[in-house]
């Protein structure tokens, strides 16, 4: 399983412990940036994570911004991929048991280092079964086909 994970400026710190975490458990992780603390839109790296995912690339991610929210939005707008704000085990089981969601978004100013290295542990070691949930699922993927006729 190749990993892609991405922050912006408010989350570097975190991915890079992250990141760590990942070296020491054998991971393999491919970074799509931020590098530096200077400002950077969220957006434009929460495409290029979930873009990877969507192509296959990569086969989960991880984002990291103030909030995780910002993350989670933008990386919902690329077809085909789920994404969602963890910041506890609860939503972090149910994020894969309930949803296959792919991208797991982290807030950095929500969470401190442990707690996250924690729920990244956690996340990375589930995996979907088909269940109630998929039925939810299929409808979620059917409303994401759907062409809105809004102007």
């Amino acid at each position: 399983m190749v990993i892609a994970i991405g922050c912006d400026h408010l989350g570097l710190e975190l991915k890079k412990k992250v990141m760590e975490e990942f070296s020491k458990q054998g991971y393999e992780f491919k970074d799509f940036g931020t590098y530096s603390h200077d400002p950077v839109d969220y957006p434009d790296i929460a495409y290029s994570v979930a873009t990877s995912i969507a192509e296959g690339k990569c086969q989960r991610g991880i984002l990291i911004c103030g909030t995780g929210i910002g993350m989670a939005i933008a990386a919902n707008k690329v077809k085909g991929v789920f994404a969602a704000v963890c910041h506890d085990i609860y939503s972090t089981e149910r994020s894969i048991l309930s949803n296959n969601i792919q991208i797991m978004c982290l807030g950095a100013l929500v969470i401190g280092s442990s707690t996250a290295i924690t729920l990244v542990d956690k996340w990375l070691g589930l995996q979907f079964k088909e269940s109630p949930s998929l039925k939810k699922i299929e409808k979620i993927k059917f409303i994401e086909n759907q062409v809105l006729g809004v102007k």
